[in-house]
């Protein structure tokens, strides 16, 4: 996955590019808080019955 710093810097872009490509996604699951990462991802992976690494791959390629 790309580094934190970049990451939140372009979280919004992310945030819509996700919710394009899957569309059962929701805002609030898409919360991005302060030293939460983890959790998002964790939320992500539950909701779209993906791996840690699926997720990180399918974020880093947005």
């Amino acid at each position: 996955m790309k580094n934190m710093t970049e990451f939140k810097g372009n979280w919004n872009e992310v945030k819509g590019k996700l919710k394009q490509k899957f569309a059962m996604l929701t805002d609030n699951d898409l919360l991005l808080i302060e030293g939460k990462q983890d959790e998002l991802i964790g939320r992500l992976q539950v909701k779209l019955g993906k791996t840690k690494e699926e997720i990180s791959k399918i974020i880093s390629e947005l």
